[in-house]
């Protein structure tokens, strides 16, 4: 049996506009077409009643054409998230991206409507490297880290 990674989904509030900022800062790429989805196929394979989604996939980056997607997509009926974005939050902790540059990427995060959650630190890891990183948080609070190395 063959098992390969497909893709991470993110449920949001407006797909379009959470798309655009993955997009804009971490250069992900939209990989056509958008859906819109309906049905009872849906029904019976989410167990929600009358699901409709829409949304895109956006090829995450540095893995070529067919690697991973980030799936955001926007149903018509959503739960709101029980707790705020925390970093020992039960669940998906974060999203980590591997940067050129911590700083610069976190100034784009923010202009582009993220937020910061923790400061950027430079840490030895003993027996890899040197690792810059951060916590910050998309537009819709889910955790992100960014990350650059410099590995021994």
């Amino acid at each position: 049996m063959t098992i390969k990674y497909a893709h991470t989904n993110l449920v949001s509030r407006d797909w379009r506009k959470l798309s655009e900022f993955y997009i804009e800062v971490f250069d992900c790429q939209p990989v056509p077409p958008t859906r819109d989805l309906k049905g009872e196929w849906l029904a019976q394979a989410t167990g929600l009643k009358n699901p409709h989604l829409t949304g895109q996939h956006l090829r995450l980056p540095g893995w070529g054409e067919s690697g991973p997607t980030l799936e955001i997509f926007q149903y018509d009926q959503m739960l709101d998230k029980a707790a705020p974005p925390s970093a020992n939050r039960l669940g998906l902790g974060h999203l980590a991206f591997e940067v050129g540059n911590v700083e610069d990427t976190l100034r784009v995060l923010l202009e582009r409507g993220g937020h910061e959650l923790g400061q950027v630190v430079k840490q030895e890891i003993a027996g890899v490297g040197v690792i810059t990183f951060t916590y910050a948080a998309d537009p819709e609070g889910n955790i992100l880290e960014i990350q650059s190395w410099q590995y021994f």
